[in-house]
């Protein structure tokens, strides 16, 4: 018959599980401001093809509000790409301060297989 766990393992438990949900979080932060940094260069290179059907003299009222648009998802873009890296390290750095410290939690994150015996 199995022994209920302890308190300790499931608050340690839950602390990993909330430190990878946070790290999946920040991964999706990461691929997110990728896509946004994406959007305006692909736009740009469109018209940058295109440049021979238009005068940009003649169109510099319409090219100049998508240039400052595009201007702006690359800051954004940076911006979502950059938080969302340092978010990443904080979570890999406490997650590895958990294994440096305790060794069920390196037991857990460093195999399936040990953490199945732990909660035989």
């Amino acid at each position: 018959m199995k022994q209920p766990a302890t308190g300790g393992f499931l608050l340690l438990s839950n602390e990993i599980q909330l430190l990878l949900a946070e790290e999946r979080t920040a991964l999706s932060l990461l691929r997110t401001g990728i896509g946004v940094f994406a959007l305006p260069l692909s736009v740009l290179g469109l018209l940058i093809a295109t440049s021979g059907s238009y005068r940009f003299r003649e169109e510099v009222l319409l090219l100049l509000p998508l240039l400052v648009l595009s201007a702006v998802l690359v800051m954004l873009g940076t911006y979502l790409a950059i938080r969302g890296l340092r978010e990443m390290q904080r979570c890999s750095r406490r997650l590895h301060e958990l294994k440096a410290h305790n060794q069920t939690a390196a037991q857990l994150l460093d195999g399936a297989g040990a953490a199945h015996s732990l909660l035989s």
